[in-house]
């Protein structure tokens, strides 16, 4: 678990910070703190354009707050790491600024990242206490787009531990080395996972925006249950280097954020081709963020998996009123089924076992890790077990041990079935098949209760096809539950992340569901 900072200490240490730079801010008063809770990109963007504050200030404002909530009031514990060079960052990029040189939309705007991807100057763990002392030297992929984007990359986040793939009876959000992240809407509730931590932190306001990574469901779902926007891409559009993996076939970054403006900001700078990534594809000159300015759902044919309903009759109600909203935008929705609807689930589990083993043991090997392949990590694990495997166990780290090589035809059969059924006979064959531009279905249910006994209790998803099918998934604030937030989901053909986004972008600003959090202790009867 990361160290707290003392706030009183880190409060000193901005302050004199401000007092060595060249100028202060104009519009910052001495004493006067930054709020930015709830600031967008484009208004940090803007004030640092103005000179109102730099990034050194707004760096400090995200450090504060995290000292102020993250580490003692609600304690959230999102954050797992803060990045040693975070202010010198902020500090460089606004001598850039002062000399007229900008690197583009994130230019000084503070950026989390999931802690399963590799920061030069920070630990990579996947949230285990095996890799505690795992530094890598080189930044992933990701990370330096994000830097020669002028990005702030202010610290790492916690997330299920081995991103969710350990145990059958984890808790989301929870890792030897992080402990317990909190949902910051209700603070007993679990923030799903794996990119628990990204979501928390970024609806929490601990960063302008944050990365996330997806194998099935982590980035979609915490960013629905934490009130967020958030875009799992097609496979291959977003490097994989550098990122401690789970299965080659269905892994990818993202963004998560609090609108889908920075969702696509983010987008921006995080897709571009990479020669080491066997999956990536160039994409051409997409822009975005452009493609928001006419966003509209006038004559968009939508279908409406109700597949994915039936779970709960609150969930299924605001789904109706988010459909209601939709066809008041001009879209023309129809109930559609996937005839293979759920058939992929087993083959897609033997596929993320084999791979599983064979990605991480590569990373482990080529990275100098701490524990050299899942064999040994597997036996750290065991003699160290009091740690480590306080709640649940490993059984899932053993099941991908006893599998064979990725050459052998069981691997090779299951890879080739479960993505027909997913995309072949599933997502595709009901897109063309009815010439629907996208189809829609609730993400997934309310945040359950956070419990270290019983484990997980989801109560419905429906993101699953895209993620085995590796096509692109957009989650969209649609309403709450209680307090509790909901999301609506976007699923597209390949490489549709700009119309997504688009779609996106128009039933948020016909609906502006999401609400800032209210870190109530529990929920209210």
């Amino acid at each position: 678990m990361r160290p707290a900072l003392a706030l009183p200490l880190l409060l000193l240490l901005a302050a004199c910070a401000r007092e060595q730079a060249d100028a202060p801010p104009p519009a910052q008063e001495a004493g006067e703190s930054l709020d930015v809770v709830e600031l967008d990109v484009a208004g940090a963007a803007q004030l640092m354009a103005e000179g109102r504050i730099s990034s050194e200030t707004l760096t400090q404002a995200y450090l504060a707050r995290i000292a102020e909530i993250d580490d003692a009031g609600p304690t959230l514990n999102a954050v797992i790491e803060i990045a040693p060079d975070a202010l010198d960052q902020a500090r460089r990029l606004d001598e850039e600024r002062a000399a007229g040189k900008l690197r583009g939309p994130l230019h000084g705007i503070p950026v989390l990242v999931k802690d399963n991807i590799d920061a030069a100057g920070m630990v990579n763990s996947a949230g285990s206490l095996a890799l505690a002392s795992h530094r890598p030297a080189d930044d992933a992929f990701v990370v330096q787009r994000l830097r020669e984007a002028g990005a702030v990359v202010i610290g790492k986040t916690n997330l299920s531990e081995w991103a969710n793939f350990r145990s059958n009876r984890s808790s989301s959000g929870w890792s030897s080395r992080g402990g317990q992240t909190r949902n910051p809407y209700v603070l007993d509730r679990n923030p799903c996972g794996s990119s628990s931590g990204t979501g928390a932190a970024i609806a929490a306001s601990l960063a302008t925006v944050g990365v996330g990574t997806e194998t099935d469901g982590s980035i979609l779902c915490p960013s629905a249950v934490n009130g967020l926007v958030g875009l799992k891409p097609t496979v291959g559009l977003v490097s994989r280097d550098g990122i401690i993996p789970i299965s080659i076939s269905q892994d990818t970054a993202g963004p998560m954020a609090r609108t889908v403006a920075d969702a696509a900001a983010l987008l921006q700078v995080l897709a571009a081709p990479d020669a080491t990534d066997p999956a990536s594809f160039d994409a051409g000159t997409v822009d975005y963020l452009a493609g928001l300015e006419d966003a509209s759902l006038a004559g968009k044919r939508i279908g409406v998996l109700r597949q994915a309903m039936g779970r709960h009759p609150d969930l299924d109600a605001a789904t109706e009123r988010a459909l209601e909203a939709l066809r008041a935008g001009g879209a023309e929705l129809v109930d559609v089924e996937v005839p293979t609807w759920g058939q992929w689930g087993g083959a897609e589990f033997e596929v993320l076992l084999y791979e599983f083993k064979d990605g991480l043991n590569a990373y482990l090997r080529e990275g100098n890790a701490p524990v050299a392949s899942l064999e040994a990590l597997i036996a750290w694990n065991r003699e160290h077990a009091g740690e480590v495997m306080p709640i649940f166990g490993q059984e899932l780290l053993e099941q991908a041990q006893a599998k064979g090589g990725v050459d052998e035809p069981a691997y090779l059969e299951a890879r080739g079935r479960a993505r027909r059924l997913a995309l072949d006979e599933g997502l595709l064959a009901v897109l063309d098949g009815q010439s629907l531009d996208a189809l829609v279905a609730p993400t997934t249910g309310p945040a359950w209760p956070t419990d270290h006994v019983l484990g997980d209790r989801f109560l419905s998803a429906g993101y699953g096809i895209a993620a085995v099918a590796g096509t692109p998934s957009l989650t969209v604030p649609m309403g709450e539950l209680r307090g509790l937030p909901l999301g609506l989901a976007f699923l597209g053909r390949p490489r549709s992340e700009a119309e997504l986004l688009a779609l996106g972008h128009a039933f948020e600003q016909a609906t502006r569901a999401r609400k800032p959090p209210a870190f109530s202790p529990t929920l209210v009867p």
